[in-house]
Formats: C-alpha cells, sequence, structure tokens
C-alpha cells in the first residue's frame, strides 16, 4: 500500500509543487520587497505612489501564475478574482486610487512576502524526505501541500471578495442615474422648445381667428388653415419625441422592424440582418435599438459613407449587435465623446463596446448585451 502511494502521480505532482517554492519564493519575495519599499521610499515624490500602483498591478500577475500552478499541480480551482472596476470618469487620480486600494493586490503582495520562509521549509523536508526512507513521503507531502492549498485559497482565491463588485456595480449605477436624468432633461426641452412652442403658438392663432370670425371670415378662415398645418407639425414632433422614448413599431413587431425603420431613414443605404429566434428582455432589446439608431446617426453625419450594415444575432447567453461602414474611419472612444458615452451605458448592463476605426476605415463596431430571457408569459415575435 505504501509503495502505490509512493509513485502515485498525485503524489509526485504535490513533491514537484512542494520543491518549487523555493525559486519561486525567492522571486516573489524579492519582487514584494522592492516595489514596497521603492514605492514608498519615493512616496514623496511623484514618482512613489504609480510605482507602488504598478507593483500592486503586477502582483495580481503573480498571483494568476500562482493560481495556475497550484491548479496544474494540486489538483485545485479557486474562483478568479474580479478585475479592477472600470472607471468611467478618466481621472488618473481616481484610477491610481483604485489600484492602491486594491485588496486582491495586497493579498498577492502578503502571498508572496510570507511564502520565502514556506518554501525554505516544504524545500528542506521534501528533500531529506527524497534521501531518507520513502514511507514517510506521501505523508508529509500531503500534509504540506494541503497547507499549501489552504494558502492560495485564502489569499488567491477571488470567492467572498465582493467589495470590487461592489464598487463597480455603484459606478454602474451612478452611470445609470446619470443617463437617466440626461435624458429626462433631453425630453424636457424637447417639449419646450418643441411641442409646447407650438401648442401655444396654436392656442393664439385660434385666438385670434375665434375674433377675427364675425368681422373678418376669410382672414379667419385662413388663420384656421395655419393653425391646421401647426398641428400637423406638433403632431409629428410628438411621434418623433414618443419614439425617441421607446417606438412602438419595437414593442409590436421586435428589433427586425424596429432597426429596419431605423435604417430607412438613414441617409445612406443600410443592410439589416437579424437572426433571432426568440426576443431578448425588453430592457435589452430597447438598449440594442437605442445603440443601433445612435450609430447610424454617427454614420450619417459623421463617417462619410457610402453604405452600411447591421448585423444582430444570438450567441448563447449574448445578444450581439454589428454596425459596418465603409467611411473614412477615425472614429475613437475618447473621454467625453459619443462613443464614449455609449460604452459607459453598455457597461451599465453588464454590456461590451468595441470600436474598430482605423483611418481609412472601415469602421465596425460591436456591443454585446446579456440576453436576459423576456419569459413564458409573452410569445416570441420577431419579423417585419
Amino acid at each position: 500500500m505504501t509503495a502505490r502511494i509512493a509513485f502515485d502521480r498525485h503524489v509526485w505532482k504535490e513533491v514537484a509543487h512542494l520543491l518549487a517554492n523555493l525559486p519561486i519564493a525567492v522571486i516573489g519575495f524579492v519582487y514584494v520587497v522592492f516595489m514596497v519599499s521603492a514605492g514608498a521610499g519615493l512616496s514623496v515624490t511623484v514618482v512613489g505612489l504609480p510605482l507602488l500602483a504598478a507593483g500592486l498591478v503586477g502582483a495580481r500577475w503573480l498571483g494568476r501564475a500562482e493560481r495556475a500552478r497550484a491548479r496544474v499541480l494540486l489538483g485545485i480551482r479557486v474562483e478568479e478574482p474580479a478585475p479592477l472596476p472600470r472607471r468611467r470618469d478618466g481621472a488618473l487620480l481616481a484610477r491610481l486610487w483604485a489600484v492602491l486600494r486594491d485588496p486582491v493586490a495586497w493579498r498577492a503582495m502578503l502571498y508572496g512576502f510570507i511564502r520565502l520562509p514556506w518554501g525554505v521549509l516544504t524545500f528542506s523536508v521534501i528533500l531529506v524526505c527524497l534521501i531518507v526512507p520513502w514511507p514517510a513521503l506521501p505523508l508529509v507531502a500531503r500534509g504540506l501541500a494541503n497547507a499549501d492549498r489552504a494558502m492560495v485559497r485564502g489569499l488567491l482565491s477571488g470567492s467572498g471578495d465582493l467589495r470590487l463588485r461592489i464598487a463597480e456595480l455603484e459606478s454602474d449605477r451612478g452611470v445609470v442615474v446619470d443617463t437617466a436624468a440626461a435624458d429626462l432633461r433631453r425630453i424636457e426641452r424637447d417639449l419646450h422648445d418643441g411641442a409646447q412652442a407650438r401648442l401655444v403658438a396654436l392656442a393664439m392663432g385660434l385666438g385670434l381667428a375665434k375674433e377675427k370670425l364675425l368681422e373678418d371670415p376669410e382672414a379667419a378662415a385662413a388663420m384656421v388653415d395655419e393653425a391646421h398645418g401647426e398641428v400637423k407639425l406638433a403632431l409629428q414632433e410628438l411621434r418623433d419625441l414618443a419614439r425617441g422614448i421607446h417606438p412602438a413599431i419595437l414593442t409590436d413587431r421586435g428589433l427586425d422592424a424596429a432597426l429596419s425603420s431605423v435604417a430607412s431613414r438613414c441617409t445612406v443605404p443600410v443592410t439589416v440582418t437579424v437572426d433571432l429566434r426568440e426576443r431578448p428582455a425588453e430592457a435589452i432589446e430597447g438598449i440594442a435599438y437605442f445603440t443601433v439608431s445612435e450609430l447610424l446617426q454617427n454614420v450619417s453625419k459623421h463617417s462619410g459613407a457610402r453604405r452600411a450594415v447591421v448585423d444582430v444575432w444570438r450567441a448563447d447567453d449574448r445578444l450581439l449587435v454589428q454596425v459596418t461602414d465603409d467611411g473614412g474611419g477615425g472614429a475613437r472612444l475618447d473621454h467625453g465623446s459619443g462613443m464614449a458615452g455609449l460604452a459607459e451605458r453598455l457597461g451599465s448592463v453588464d454590456g461590451l463596446f468595441l470600436l474598430d476605426s482605423p483611418a481609412g476605415g472601415p469602421t465596425t463596431a460591436t456591443a454585446e448585451l446579456p440576453w436576459r430571457d423576456r419569459g413564458a408569459a409573452r410569445p416570441a415575435r420577431q419579423g417585419g
């Protein structure tokens, strides 16, 4: 029984892991001590804190390498920590502060610091067990390896680490609130400057027509005709405003028909292909619609394109939306641009936005959104 355990491949993997602890621990210890001491020592200068932040980012990579080593040699799988929260304000100091507060990186730093004495111990003990009688090797290796497993789970695992996710959700909530407030201000402005102004003018015109009805019927009739035209314009503005809030065609007929309607208003020919067997959640469907609407507006205003293509499809539990044009390219995701705002809104619902727009074109914008089933209460309808 003992001989079988001694030559078990799992035991030899554990032995290899424990022997490798020493050289890897030396590297990690030197890295941690140097980065922390250099960053702290230079903290009075402008390079100190950035250097420390760079060291913390590197510690994350060291932690990832150690999780991979434990997965291969110790046979354990630990949850990967959440990535650093996306900083959408673009402020350098805010991003620096987020890195300096990163608990994942600091735990990886602690792991690298305490591993040196542990690496010396495991290397020495296993080396002795390889020289002295064999029966001791499997039991000692298993005990030391279990301690290593505990260290990896305790210091390098992302399970239970909710602080980063909470911070990211708070950031996403701020984007949603800001976007909703901006939309409300836009609706208020459009109502005030558009339909409301026309309705006020219409009321005044009808009042004048009423006063002239008896003394000058022809002038009153002309005023009524003019008021009738204003009513039509006001109704059209209200329809456009309602379409900007949530178009009825999207609710009734789905993305295919709604995006075809948007494409028909673009100044360049647009080919729309929607390959969906069912409809996503209403909120996701609406975000996809407005994403394409904004991208096609950019195509009309800025691209100089001769044609554009819109593709929508589902990949597993994600909704993919891609808009391509053959324009001059050069679109960027700079902070404050429309594209950056679009990326922020998609990020707030756990979506992604990718932009490929080299100088000279073509431009390809890809949005990825969570699918989120609509539910069985409402049958899926799609088509023109």
